[in-house]
Formats: C-alpha cells, sequence, structure tokens
C-alpha cells in the first residue's frame, strides 16, 4: 500500500500543488466517499480542508475504484491530476 500512497502523493505534487499531501489520507478518503456505493462511474466532491475541495471522477469495481481524475479546487488555483495518464 506504500507504493500506492507515494504514487498519488507523486501524481498530485507533480499538478503543482503547492501544499503538503498524505497518499494515505487521500485514499482514505476515497474509500470512505464510496462505502455503500454501487459498481459505477461518479463524480464525487470532498472537502479535503477547509479551503480545499477535491472532485473525485472515479469508477467503483467490486471490490476496488479506479481514480481516473482528480481536481482541486483552492484560493492558489486549480490543478488536475491524471492518474490513466
Amino acid at each position: 500500500m506504500e507504493e500506492l500512497y507515494k504514487m498519488i502523493e507523486k501524481k498530485i505534487k507533480e499538478s503543482g500543488y503547492p501544499r503538503s499531501i498524505s497518499g494515505s489520507a487521500v485514499y482514505d478518503d476515497i474509500c470512505d466517499q464510496i462505502e455503500g456505493k454501487e459498481n459505477g462511474a461518479y463524480v464525487l466532491l470532498s472537502k479535503f480542508e477547509d479551503d480545499v475541495i477535491f472532485e473525485y471522477h472515479l469508477t467503483v469495481l467490486d471490490s476496488d475504484f479506479d481514480l481516473g481524475i482528480l481536481t482541486i479546487r483552492m484560493p492558489e488555483g486549480i490543478f488536475e491530476v491524471d492518474f490513466d495518464a
């Protein structure tokens, strides 16, 4: 799992996101958001910090999820992370 967390952090930082980020926290946030959801495509919003909104574009599968795009909206700007690239 640690490798997955590091990959999430790396992708987000490569987008230009200027704050510190925890891949584990992002992964846990997604898991909390999709708990109980049926299989399908979703756009989910999460207030990640007081002034930061994470917009997840993902597909929920039987025992997993596929995060396609993460859009981060914050006072410093909008950052888009393509996890499929």
